[in-house]
């Protein structure tokens, strides 16, 4: 039997990001959420998530598209300025080429990386996994620094970022405008994919079988989810979603997901997204039950 972790990222982001992820987990199909402990809305999504015992919390590493936790200086090759307005690089392309040219100091990253998940733990969340906003530990240099901070704070499980070959039929792909140029892109960073589990393995934690839904954020619909779950190989999986509402705190927020989010809401929500997972026997997890079963 296929078993399949729902994830929502971006819990912290806004009051209504959060407000529609504990929507998605107490009337939907969503049964774990990765924090972002330098949203805007991080207090409100820590009270939030205390209130759900069912719903398990991990930390949304934030290493670009937002402000680190700690002072610039003491993480000053993942920031732009070195003042006390010090920002990340914006967009995933800046900061891949950084890494890839050995200029970020993966000590820095563990630093931070640790600062966020204890501020979480700190709040009173605990925090059963962890995974990166604009999904940065696909690269090994990023991966190795986290899972050391991921340890030293026990957390135990992660998001394996990568793929499956064929989920989604390449017809029904590359009949959404813009998606076929996004598979290419996951289909080449697949080339990490077994340094991730190397090291995943070194450093004892617990991981799935890859990543869902990755390729197709910001169009996800009923269709693509049931195709999803229909195609859904044996072993455990992780859907990735964004649910939430697009108010005008989201609208001021630097981000391309907006409209998308209540769309996903439905779909989440939806009777068809249970039926779907009821009718082809898909087990739902959360990471609190991989790092508890694996």
């Amino acid at each position: 039997m296929p078993r399949l972790i729902i994830n929502a990222d971006d819990f912290g982001l806004t009051s209504g990001v959060n407000r529609g992820i504990l929507e998605a987990h107490q009337r939907g199909v969503v049964t774990s959420a990765t924090l972002m402990a330098n949203g805007r809305a991080f207090s409100d999504a820590s009270t939030l998530a205390k209130s759900a015992s069912g719903l398990s919390v991990g930390c949304h590493v934030v290493l670009v598209d937002g402000c680190p936790l700690l002072p610039a200086p003491e993480v000053a090759t993942l920031v732009t300025t070195g003042d006390r307005n010090a920002h990340f690089r914006y967009g995933l392309a800046g900061f891949a080429a950084g890494v890839l040219a050995g200029k970020i100091d993966p000590d820095q990253i563990e630093a931070e990386a640790a600062a966020q998940i204890r501020k979480i733990q700190a709040a009173g969340v605990a925090v059963s996994h962890f995974d990166t906003h604009k999904h940065t530990h696909l690269f090994p240099a990023v991966l190795r620094p986290l899972l050391r901070a991921a340890t030293k704070c026990g957390v135990r499980a992660l998001r394996n970022p990568f793929p499956p070959d064929s989920v989604v039929p390449l017809p029904l792909l590359f009949s959404i405008p813009g998606l076929w140029k996004r598979y290419a892109q996951l289909k080449y960073l697949r080339r990490f994919a077994e340094q991730f589990r190397l090291a995943v393995r070194e450093a004892g934690q617990f991981t799935t079988e890859g990543t869902l839904g990755v390729a197709i954020t910001g169009h996800l619909d009923t269709r693509l989810f049931q195709t999803i779950v229909e195609r859904l190989p044996e072993g455990t999986w992780e859907f990735v979603c964004h649910p939430g509402y697009h108010d005008a705190e989201l609208e001021a927020t630097r981000t391309r997901l907006k409209a998308s989010r209540e769309r996903e809401l439905e779909v989440l929500t939806s009777t068809e997204a249970k039926a779907a997972l009821s009718r082809l026997g898909v087990e739902a997890i959360s990471f609190r039950d991989l790092a508890l079963t694996a």
